[in-house]
């Protein structure tokens, strides 16, 4: 039946559908529990329930090519298009790369101190991963050729993540040197990942089943010690990410700009409840950019940086996949060395971007840097699951942290920022309205104090 029209003539807009994705995270945690209950009162009938576990990793590892090849072609996109402003596109780029970096380095410096899921010690039946882990051993020269794929489109079929990586760089530089006459094919790629993660969203509703297969299967297997271990590792991680917002954010935010991180984030209290009930920074995006204007960081560093950030400045999802990745291979028996954790470091800092926002994003992500160099681990995805929706909580407010930090700090660099605002809003005399979202008169002083001058920008 054709939509209603409006008065002019016009249809209605079809209804937005309801976001169900909360009713997914409840059904994770009920299969969580009652996996756990399967393996304390029937360990036999538990362990014959990996199957299932492994068929949901399986689902998993069926997107990572296509969602890294679209995530890094448009990626290298971004840049460019950043790149053109100059000054902040560079600061804010500059300051994302090194930012990920650390927070990389954090997660495996923290993970080698406490070894998470050391005393699990599962046996790994690495079936067809251990097939595919046989050539590790090869030499340099012939892990070199490895990457290059027999043709353009083999590196999907034969699920070879390095080689997805070479060829989506490749055709993410040509694109960039096409130009103007590259962007059809941007927007291309741009609808192909909105089907994929489409995909990859009505897999992630399987994630119960999932769940609770994995949890099933290793609760039997090895009781009450899977239990400590995931609580370890999850509270590791929660510590891990309110050290890296309070400790390292807040040094840099006062060594640079002399603002106290307690004053932003407060400032900021209602989207970070947002982002609490959603799991998600991506929620909180529209709102971040409205206040980081309204605090008196100006338009186009806003509109460059805080967007930028969403897929490059990912410091919540850096640490999960560092920490998390050695979890798995602890818990597996078979711990990544030092060499494996570096080249590791080297992939999760390119592939980590663009995983903000999308539900099972950062799971893809994990079973890709894993697969890409030790596949007979990604199996292990599956003991991660049941708790990523408690992880994701602290990827998602770390994420939203670090983007705020860094659109004061690339706004304080660049010289377009308003301080005195900045002080009238963090002591709350200039209220952000809540109703329209807007300020278009930002850079004005409040209409109690008028400013002759204008505004003034950081000294």
């Amino acid at each position: 039946m054709a939509a209603a029209e409006t008065g002019a003539g016009q249809p209605t807009p079809a209804p937005k559908r309801p976001d169900r994705s909360h009713y997914l995270y409840l059904a994770v945690i009920v299969a969580v529990a009652l996996g756990i209950t399967v393996g304390f009162l029937a360990p036999g009938v538990a362990k014959d329930l990996k199957p299932i576990g492994t068929g949901f990793v399986n689902l998993i590892k069926m997107l990572i090519s296509p969602i890294i090849f679209c995530t890094i072609v448009l990626g290298i996109g971004s840049v460019r298009k950043a790149a053109k402003v100059g000054a902040v596109g560079g600061l804010a780029l500059g300051y994302f790369m090194v930012m990920s970096t650390v927070a990389l380095a954090i997660g495996l410096l923290v993970g080698n101190l406490i070894h998470p899921g050391t005393d699990l010690d599962l046996d790994a039946h690495k079936g067809e991963g251990a097939k595919q882990a046989q050539g590790a051993s090869e030499g340099t020269a012939d892990f070199l050729l490895g990457i290059i794929p027999k043709t353009l489109v083999s590196a999907f079929t034969e699920g070879s993540v390095l080689q997805t990586l070479f060829v989506a760089l490749l055709v993410g530089f040509a694109l960039q040197a096409m130009g103007r006459a590259g962007e059809p094919v941007l927007r291309g790629i741009g609808h192909i990942q909105r089907l994929v993660f489409r995909i990859l969203a009505m897999v992630m509703w399987a994630a119960p089943v999932g769940a609770f297969g994995a949890i099933a299967a290793v609760v039997g297997e090895t009781g009450g010690k899977a239990l400590t271990a995931l609580a370890t590792i999850m509270i590791a991680f929660y510590i891990t990410c309110v050290l890296f917002v309070f400790v390292v954010l807040g040094a840099i935010l006062k060594l640079f700009t002399g603002m106290n991180i307690f004053r932003l984030l407060r400032y900021l209290g209602r989207e970070f409840l947002l982002i609490l009930s959603t799991s998600s920074s991506e929620t909180a995006l529209p709102r971040l950019i409205a206040k980081m204007e309204h605090l008196g960081v100006s338009k186009p560093v806003v509109g460059i940086t805080v967007p930028t950030g969403y897929s490059f400045n990912l410091d919540g999802t850096a640490i999960y996949l560092t920490m998390a990745s050695l979890f798995i291979a602890n818990a597996l028996g078979d711990p990544l060395n030092i060499g494996e954790q570096i080249a590791l470091l080297g992939f999760m800092i390119i592939a980590s971007k663009g995983a903000a926002g999308v539900t099972g994003a950062g799971i893809a992500t994990l079973a890709g840097g894993l697969q890409s160099h030790r596949p007979e681990l990604v199996d292990g995805v599956g003991l991660i699951v049941g708790i990523d929706r408690f992880m994701s909580e602290a990827r998602a407010l770390t994420n939203f942290a670090g983007n705020a930090v860094a659109t004061v700090l690339v706004g304080t660099w660049t010289k377009e920022i308003d301080r005195e605002r900045v002080e009238q809003v963090l002591a709350g005399r200039v209220p952000f309205d809540e109703q329209t979202l807007l300020d278009d008169g930002h850079g004005a002083a409040p209409e109690a104090e008028p400013s002759e001058a204008g505004p003034s920008l950081t000294k």
